[in-house]
This record gives structure tokens, sequence and C-alpha cells, in this order.
């Protein structure tokens, strides 16, 4: 396997038709972003690859926006299978494909696309959303049907994925948080009609957005099995904490959307006050796996994956 660059430009991205010695196995597969050289996913994906005995490679294009549609042009006329495109892209990608999957549509944001050569056909999905779902099955054991969810940072991105999928699963509650209360009350509505009557009878709403502040986290923690931090926040170690370790219960489940560092302060305080967690890299194990599929048509070999992940990055 010939070693490709860490990150692609454009440029570089065209001077594959012509380069000598040609990339081998060929690039096939790609992640774009703005940046794109922290990502994973060619880790994972080459690990998949191979273990398919799929003769292709996978790997990163630093794109900006205004270069999308001359990339998207490239990536087809090099033969590409597929790329995931991560932020910034998510949505500006929507106009620049021919179809585009219901659940993506909902969610307003794209990050898998498969080259349909046959019918010379861009096609857009969402694996963030149901990689969401098969994360938490796994390192929770249970379904989100089950949970009273709290989304942190519901305002979009990761936060909305998850928001939609949760309500397409009908948790049994979800309480929606964002810094700006107006966001996570817009798509509180927005999801009204997946809930419906309660399941249960009881004082509690199954469906409601609060604000960001100590006394409303505190009065809804008591009431929520499940908490995800969407945002960011737990990159840094400069990052403010997320929840006061004294607002975690035994009780609670946490998922941890942030993966690097592997262990964040979130992490810590709830495995602190008793309760379960778990960062966000089997996540993004199961949004690949489920876009190796989109591209494929077949199950990967998750393990692989995996094992591609615990590798050092490169």
């Amino acid at each position: 396997m010939t070693q490709p660059k860490p990150v692609y430009s454009l440029a570089d991205l065209q001077a594959l038709a012509t380069e000598d010695p040609p990339l081998s196995p060929p690039a096939r597969l790609a992640v774009i972003g703005h940046p794109v050289a922290h990502s994973r996913s060619p880790e994972m994906h080459n690990a998949a690859l191979r273990a398919a005995g799929i003769n292709a490679q996978y790997i990163r294009v630093d794109l900006t926006e205004e270069e999308l549609p001359e990339a998207l042009n490239t990536f087809a006329s090099l033969g590409f299978i597929g790329v995931n495109v991560t932020i910034p892209h998510k949505g500006a990608v929507i106009p620049l494909v021919h179809q585009v999957d219901p659940l993506a549509a909902r969610i307003g944001s794209v990050n898998t696309i498969v080259f349909d050569h046959d019918r010379g056909q861009r096609l857009g999905f969402n694996s963030d959303a149901p990689g969401f779902r098969q994360a938490i099955r796994e390192v929770f054991s249970v379904d989100l049907h089950d949970l009273r969810v709290l989304l942190l940072g519901a305002g979009g991105g990761a936060g909305r994925a998850a928001a939609i999928q949760c309500a397409t699963d009908r948790c049994d509650r979800l309480v929606l948080v964002n810094r700006t209360f107006d966001k996570a009350n817009a798509l509180a509505e927005e999801l009204c009609s997946d809930f419906g009557p309660s399941r249960f009878a009881g004082p509690l709403a199954r469906l409601e957005a609060i604000p960001w502040d100590t006394d409303a986290l505190t009065k809804a923690l008591d009431h929520v099995d499940l908490i995800v931090n969407c945002t960011n926040l737990g990159m840094k170690l400069t990052d403010p904490p997320l929840l006061s370790p004294v607002q975690l219960q035994p009780h609670h489940l946490v998922y941890d959307m942030v993966y690097s560092p592997p262990r964040t302060r979130l992490i810590d305080s709830a495995e602190a006050a008793g309760a379960r967690a778990a960062n966000g890299l089997s996540m993004l194990v199961w949004q690949g796996a489920i876009a190796f599929e989109y591209w494929f048509n077949r199950q990967p070999d998750v393990f692989a994956m995996k094992s591609g992940l615990a590798a050092p990055p490169h």
C-alpha cells in the first residue's frame, strides 16, 4: 500500500489522475472538511477496506466551501465510490447532490455521499443519527426508545441529529438544552408531532426545551436516564465544565460525543458520581459502518474498524 499524503488539497486531488507512480491501492473514498487533518476516518475505513479485500483506500481532502462543486465533479471523474462530509460542509453539500435521503433532508445535514456512476448522480445520506442510536445500544445495552434523554447542545449539528433520532425512536422523554434557548425551543416545536400523548400518566412533558442554567438543569436531571454532550466542549483542558459533579447521579448514563481526549472532564465527573459513561468513539465507528454499507451494500468488519482506530494516528 502506497502511503497517501496526510491531507490532500483540491489541486492534489486533481493531480491524482496523472500521478506517477499512481497511488496503490487507488484512492476511491475520502473525508472532506475544513480543516480535516484531525479526522481518524482514514485509519478506520482503510482497515475495513483491507478486511473486506477491496482494492481501494480512503484519504483526507481539505476543501473550502467554494471548492466543493469542482471537488465533487473531480471525485466523480476519478471514479470515487463515495465521500464522508464533516464540519463545516454537511449543509453546504445538500444543493450539490441529486437526491437526499429523507432522514438527511429532515436533519438538514449530509455526511455521506454515494457516487452512482451508472446514472451520473450523487446521493446524500446521514449516518450520524443512526450511528448515535447504535452507539447507545452498544455501550449501554439499552435502546433509545426506553430512555429519558437530555441533550446538551441541541441547537444544531450533532445535537439536531441526535434529537431527531430520539424523536424517530419515540424515546420515553426528551429534554433539549442549548446555550441559545430559542434554538432548543424551536427544535422542540418541530418535534412535537413525533411524541403525541404521553405513554405513561405523569406530571412531566415527554418533550421540552429548558434554558442552560444550574437550576433548570438540576431539576431536569432528576428525571432523565441518558445525558448526551452534543457540543465540542471537553476537547480542551481549558473548556468549562458542562455539568457540576453534584448534578450527576448514579443512575445516569452519560455519553460524551467528544472522543479526543478519550477521557473528558464530563466522563471523570460521571464516574466519580457512580454513573456509567462513554466517549464518542463508538459513534464514530457506527456512523462509519453505516456509511460503508451505503457505499458497498454490505456490512463492514466493525472489529477491524475499531482496531484501525486503536492504532496510533498518522
